[in-house]
């Protein structure tokens, strides 16, 4: 019986430890294996930007009061911008919307609440300048004028992006053969190529206290309103492999 184990555990060593050193070399080679790095690729950026006019204003009005207690100054605030909304409505090519709603407690020297102030906004919004400004004059003196912002709309951005993008392709490309000729290269092909849109570069909104809105002689006068430009820019990125 002694000697059946013995020559067990002699059997089980002479299996397993040559099978562990038959191993450890390929494992040693497998991990040396390095793929070759292709040679002749280049990577590449192009852009292409354009000044788009701005197509869209916002005209934010407000309406301040004061009173003796938040419930009467509430309703004071709601009907001023429920008056407003309903003006707006009759206008074709503006579209009016609620703005912020604030109150807030007036305290005097001792810390105690000697009044209550509010502040409620109507945002007027159009692609209309005209017809946006000549309701803006009309709302005044029951509303002044507080801040306003043009923009580009979805539908001219869509528009210049398309036309931009055909544009830094085409950049792209032409930085692609040049550069595999200045490298000694006849031809190129495309391993990988992005395209994306960088967004908008927007100017700041303009802040405004229209003094005119506060006059009642001025209550038809339109608002004078002129926008700005926005930059759009698409950028188009990749490697190409040169022949």
């Amino acid at each position: 019986m002694i000697k059946k184990t013995s020559l067990a555990w002699t059997l089980a060593g002479t299996c397993v430890v040559p099978l562990l050193f038959s191993l450890a070399p390929i494992a040693a080679h497998a991990q040396t294996i390095v793929p070759p790095q292709p040679s002749g690729v280049l990577s590449l950026n192009a852009q292409a930007s354009a000044e788009v006019p701005q197509d869209v204003v916002n005209i934010t009005l407000f309406f301040e009061q004061e009173a003796s207690d938040p419930s009467s100054l509430t309703n004071t605030l709601n009907q001023r911008a429920d008056a407003a909304l309903q003006k707006a409505k009759g206008v074709a090519g503006v579209t009016a919307r609620t703005g912020s709603f604030s109150i807030f407690p007036s305290t005097d020297r001792d810390g105690r609440i000697s009044a209550w102030r509010g502040r409620t906004e109507v945002v007027l919004e159009s692609r209309d300048f005209a017809a946006a400004s000549k309701l803006a004059g009309q709302m005044a003196p029951g509303m002044q004028v507080g801040n306003v912002q043009f923009s580009l709309s979805p539908e001219a951005q869509r528009t210049a992006e398309q036309k931009l993008t055909g544009q830094a392709i085409a950049s792209f490309r032409q930085q692609a053969a040049s550069s595999a000729q200045a490298f000694g290269y006849n031809s190129y092909s495309i391993r990988e190529v992005n395209v994306g849109q960088s967004g908008l570069i927007q100017p700041r909104p303009m802040m405004m206290m229209n003094a005119r809105a506060m006059s009642a002689d001025a209550k038809a006068a339109p608002l004078p309103l002129e926008g700005g430009m926005s930059t759009v820019t698409v950028n188009v990125s990749g490697s190409v492999q040169m022949k």
